[in-house]
């Protein structure tokens, strides 16, 4: 058998730092090794635990962004920086995943200077800072490195539709970009009886008699806490559990009826899901946020922001959807509880609309063939140039 395909993974974290990057990447790495794919994955540090077939390269960085702004943007050392070219030289596909962190803007210009095949999958486009400063900042990092990045890339990859749309208005790209959306982990993420949601509300401390509203993130702007704040001061009939990190804690809101839970391990995520009777997500400047496949997996229904059900053509059929204003979600909500058993009868056609367009095993089939591909066609390519040098 021929030599396992050597992937170079590069993301601005590791998945143990629970962003939804991260996560997705580690999930599609692991799938990626059985179609004969080794995967080196550079990342800030430390080095996690991998399954056999990734070795991780932890970088090591500087995250004054993400622990004075809340904004997770690691800055590589110079030392990590040449370890990371050598990586790229080592590599026969470069696999980014976002274009604008420092590690993947080196790891592309290695990449191109060696003539090494990258695929790009962006996850996220434009966000809609309050501050004009943030905004511009934004706009030209966009403009500027994620143009370059994007433009330049053997292949372009898109989790979202409306975050390809953005992009495509003003990136010269290579080849036609592809729009591939992420899966969900299927055998751990699905839904409980009847019996299992009883016994997970009370372990979690739920009452059969009061709405439970989740929501799964960091705790930052672009998530909409402004706005899940006011819902909470107006729904106080309802529990609202808040799972996630960041700078707007709600654990500081001192609301009777908010369980800010902080940070929870991954696998353990599917508990609160089952338990949930409604994911509520009003971000903006996002992909199709991966807690929302995995809410729908799990049988809880999701109401988001029209933007973010734009990522995802058909969710409108099994989600609600609204404007990311704090009115506009308060009458949607105010819609579904004056159904008391809407959200009951819905979680059947949320966990079957999961079931028949999110899939990691057939996500990772995809993108295996493109990277072989790929460096099918690098190698065409040296063995002609070898053939007319002799």
């Amino acid at each position: 058998m021929d030599e396992a395909l050597r992937i170079l993974l590069v993301t601005h974290y590791y998945a143990d730092h629970q962003g939804g990057v991260e996560i997705v990447a580690g999930e599609l790495a692991s799938r990626l090794v059985d179609h004969h794919c080794q995967i080196t994955w550079a990342a800030s540090g430390p080095a996690p635990s991998l399954r056999e077939g990734i070795r991780p390269l932890p970088m090591r960085a500087w995250n004054v962004a993400e622990r004075r702004l809340g904004f997770p943007y690691p800055l590589w050392t110079p030392a990590s920086l040449r370890e990371l070219a050598r990586a790229v030289a080592a590599a026969d596909v470069v696999h980014l995943h976002d274009s604008l962190y420092l590690g993947n803007v080196a790891a592309y210009h290695a990449a191109r200077r060696l003539g090494k095949p990258v695929v790009v999958t962006q996850h996220v486009g434009e966000i809609p800072y309050r501050s004009i400063a943030l905004r511009s900042l934004l706009w030209t990092a966009n403009h500027t490195l994620a143009r370059c990045v994007l433009g330049g890339c053997t292949q372009a990859v898109f989790i979202a539709e409306q975050v390809r749309r953005f992009f495509s208005a003003f990136v010269p790209f290579q080849q036609a970009p592809l729009l591939t959306p992420n899966g969900v982990d299927l055998d751990n993420f699905q839904p409980a009886d009847a019996d299992q949601r009883r016994r997970l509300r009370q372990m979690l401390g739920l009452r059969d008699d009061r709405p439970a509203l989740l929501f799964v993130g960091r705790f930052v702007e672009k998530k909409g806490l402004a706005v899940l704040r006011t819902l909470a001061e107006r729904f106080a009939q309802c529990d609202w559990l808040f799972v996630g990190w960041g700078p707007s804690d709600p654990a500081d809101w001192r609301l009777p009826n908010v369980k800010a839970i902080g940070r929870v391990d991954h696998a353990r995520l599917v508990d609160y899901y089952r338990a949930a009777d409604l994911l509520v997500l009003p971000s903006t400047g996002e992909g199709f946020p991966l807690v929302v496949q995995e809410a729908m997996a799990c049988g809880t229904p999701a109401l988001i922001s029209r933007e973010t059900a734009s990522g995802c053509p058909g969710i409108d059929a099994v989600a609600w959807t609204a404007e990311p204003n704090t009115t506009s979600f308060a009458e949607r909500l105010s819609a579904i509880f004056a159904s008391p058993d809407v959200l009951q009868s819905r979680r059947t056609d949320v966990a079957d609309f999961a079931q028949a367009h999110w899939d990691w095993d057939r996500c990772a089939m995809q993108y295996a063939e493109l990277f072989h591909e790929l460096a099918n066609d690098v190698r065409k390519v040296r063995n002609a140039a070898c053939g007319m040098r002799s």
